[in-house]
């Protein structure tokens, strides 16, 4: 994978994981609105479920992607635990039915998800290719 398409892959999972914390900071309001805009809440669990396994699988495949390279825990070291925060959200029935402690868990765990994106970035950014370096000249 090249810089520039890893640069990419960065970005949108940031800016992704960052909006669906944002979105999960305001799911409260949203589902309280819901029913007066006759929309129904069913839809809201199987997209929330497809939106963290989207997560799931783009942070692992590009973070692990990225460790190859530059060999520094410090993006999978927000990337696991943010991860972990919003499938527990998920799969914890108590936590994932109470509506404010699941909006909290959910937007930290897309915050932390975000955040690792942006540390791997910045470390591929500082990435030099020498002699060392396991993808060379």
């Amino acid at each position: 994978m090249t810089p520039r398409l890893h640069a990419l892959l960065d970005r949108l999972g940031a800016t992704g994981s960052l909006l669906c914390a944002i979105h999960c900071a305001l799911l409260p309001v949203l589902i309280a609105l819901l029913p007066s805009l006759g929309i129904s809440a069913a839809l809201a669990p199987s997209l929330e479920v497809g939106f963290v396994l989207f997560a799931t699988l783009f942070g692992l495949a590009v973070l692990v992607s990225s460790y190859r390279r530059h060999r520094a825990l410090r993006a999978l070291g927000l990337l696991i635990p943010g991860l972990l925060v919003l499938w527990v959200g998920i799969l914890y029935a108590p936590l994932h039915h109470s509506v404010v402690p699941h909006a909290v868990a959910m937007t930290f765990g897309g915050t932390l998800v975000g955040l690792a994106h942006l540390a791997n970035l910045r470390l591929n950014h500082g990435h030099v290719h020498d002699a060392t370096c396991a993808h060379g000249h």
